[in-house]
């Protein structure tokens, strides 16, 4: 078959080398739409991140540890799309769309390793908005610098483990035959879901560990946020309110990235198909949304990329 991959002999079976992308659509109308849009979509990630980053790093009034947090969701969001994005924009341009067994493990391992990591900084992030408003008179002893920069490497450490685990079970899975993953990237259910064995066992473990994690953490967010709506109803002051207008946009980022996250990993792979279209918006729409979500509705952030685009144009 033209679309099966060159092999190589091992053992009593055949191991696929390379595997084919359908990507989201084989009708080249339609490549052409999705590559002007994915690119303007990583251009805009790449450069709204970038600016947050510039502006809390340049400016001494947002060394809060929300905005230090928020300079490493925004590396993380870069991380995130540069992973998939630029691989599909090329695909989107190519005839035939193979990857490499190693670059597709390879994908799939940065992928988890910046999505977990993502998942726990979110966590992170409602622990430190919870502690400003429930806690205010405490909030500088328990969210010090140092506290900061142990939580954030403690969310590096999960996502690594995280991926290490998930990485390990796709590799020690013997792939002998179909190499088609209908997808435009890497990923734990179409590529499992082509091994040449039972992956009843290996499924569950990988929806048990990616599915927990994405519900578990999406829960603690909840709990963090009903706490802190509670806290503001009992007592309502103007500092309150600018927190809770935060909260807002940090539940409008945990929502677009967590709810798809929970629908595709935390259910049996081979029994549902995997869905694409749905992959499109952890992967591309919400690291899109984050920059956009946290300077429009954050009246400081605004200021400083005001100050910091007049001291450019001044230079």
């Amino acid at each position: 078959m033209g679309a099966l991959s060159e092999a190589v002999a091992l053992g009593n079976f055949s191991r696929v080398t390379e595997f084919i992308l359908l990507g989201l659509s084989d009708r080249r109308e339609l490549q052409v739409i999705f590559f002007v849009l994915f690119f303007l979509a990583y251009a805009m990630v790449l450069l709204g991140n970038l600016l947050i980053i510039v502006t809390v790093r340049t400016n001494p009034k947002l060394s809060s540890p929300m905005y230090f947090l928020l300079c490493n969701l925004s590396f993380i969001d870069i991380c995130c799309i540069s992973v998939t994005c630029p691989r599909m924009l090329v695909d989107l341009l190519s005839q035939r769309k193979a990857i490499a067994f190693e670059a597709c493990v390879a994908q799939l391992f940065f992928l988890h390793f910046a999505g977990a990591s993502e998942m726990f900084l979110l966590t992170v992030m409602a622990y430190d908005r919870y502690t400003a408003i429930c806690k205010p008179l405490h909030y500088t002893t328990i969210m010090s610098r140092r506290v900061c920069w142990v939580l954030v490497s403690a969310c590096w450490a999960g996502g690594f483990l995280h991926s290490i685990v998930q990485t390990l079970l796709t590799i020690q899975l013997p792939f002998c035959g179909p190499n088609t993953i209908n997808n435009f990237f890497c990923d734990v259910p179409p590529v499992i879901r082509l091994a040449c064995t039972d992956i009843c066992v290996t499924e569950w473990l990988m929806a048990s560990n990616s599915g927990l994690i994405s519900l578990v953490c999406f829960l603690v967010l909840v709990t963090s946020y009903t706490f802190i709506l509670v806290t503001i109803r009992v007592r309502f002051t103007e500092e309150h309110w600018k927190a809770l207008s935060t909260c807002a946009s940090h539940v409008m980022v945990v929502t677009v990235f967590f709810v798809p996250c929970i629908f595709i990993y935390l259910r049996p792979f081979s029994t549902f198909p995997s869905d694409k279209h749905v992959c499109v918006i952890y992967t591309v729409l919400s690291p899109m949304l984050n920059p956009l979500i946290y300077t429009l509705r954050n009246h400081e952030v605004k200021v400083s990329m005001w100050k910091l685009w007049k001291r450019c144009r001044v230079s």
